[in-house]
């Protein structure tokens, strides 16, 4: 019985770790939709703009918390300096 019960206790704790999944129906909180342009374009291009409050652009190496909010604000560019996504996480 005890094996049992930690059986479920650690797929508990495993699922608890898994990431919010990002669903393209979820209301747009953090207002990506009004980026969008500036997907393909070089991550410089975010200079001339004034982000919303608490926004975080990232790169490839930078690290970041894993929490989920779906009112921030997140443009990711590449290490050509790309912006490649735009999202609310």
């Amino acid at each position: 019985m005890t094996r049992i019960a930690l059986s479920f206790v650690t797929l508990a704790l495993l699922a608890a770790c898994q990431p919010a999944p990002e669903t393209p129906n979820q209301p747009d909180l953090c207002g990506a939709s009004g980026f969008q342009g500036l997907m393909g374009q070089n991550r410089a291009a975010l200079d001339q703009l004034r982000l919303p409050l608490g926004s975080r652009v990232v790169g490839p190496d930078d690290m970041v918390t894993a929490d989920y909010r779906t009112d921030r604000l997140n443009i990711e560019y590449d290490r050509k300096g790309v912006i490649h996504k735009i999202g609310c996480y």
